[in-house]
């Protein structure tokens, strides 16, 4: 696990713990297991579980069994929910809210954050992301992407800038530049599954 303090919000722990804290502060109206968690954030459980355990002993979220597993939950009347989402909205916002924006819609094979929020969130220095870059490849209906990054710009109170190529183009040899950039950059692949599991 990377221990190096995170480039997106030096205030966190750790990216796993902004990343837990996103999805769920983020999404308030869902509940999520540790299993949920640990898949989401690609974090071993046995570390997801100590994180969830030392949220809900700081009364942040709330727990309830469900036969075996506990979902948690964000305590949406607690003081810290909404200064704490408005810093996770600008932090760890993108890669929690995108795949639920994106659930449902036919058509798309993948999805990347690329650019500066890629670049910070996989630990390259630099200046807070002002927008977000988001590529979709495969074939959806360009106007139920628009709509959604639309939507997932109100969100996170940001521009989500997307570009739509088809699965072909992204894995051809091509000489496109923009193409060639994109790859050597830092990616941030969404996890598509998340919300549906």
């Amino acid at each position: 696990m990377n221990n190096a303090a995170p480039t997106l919000s030096p205030l966190f722990r750790s990216d796993m713990q902004g990343e837990i804290l996103a999805r769920v502060f983020l999404n308030p109206d869902r509940s999520f297991t540790v299993s949920d968690l640990a898949r989401a954030t690609h974090a071993p459980y046995a570390s997801v579980h100590r994180e969830v355990r030392r949220l809900l002993q700081m009364g942040i979220v709330r727990g309830e069994k469900r036969g075996q597993a506990l979902e948690i939950s964000a305590r949406v009347d607690s003081a810290v929910f909404a200064p704490l989402s408005e810093l996770l909205r600008i932090s760890y916002g993108p890669a929690a809210v995108l795949p639920a924006m994106l659930a449902g819609i036919e058509g798309i094979t993948d999805a990347y954050i690329y650019g500066s929020w890629a670049a910070r969130r996989l630990g390259e220095p630099g200046g807070s992301p002002g927008d977000v870059d988001l590529l979709v490849i495969g074939n959806p209906a360009r106007s139920e992407i628009y709509e959604a990054a639309q939507r997932a710009g109100s969100v996170l109170a940001r521009e989500v800038n997307v570009r739509v190529i088809s699965a072909d183009a992204w894995t051809s040899s091509d000489d496109d530049p923009f193409l060639q950039t994109i790859r050597e950059r830092p990616l941030v692949q969404l996890n598509l599954q998340e919300i549906s599991e």
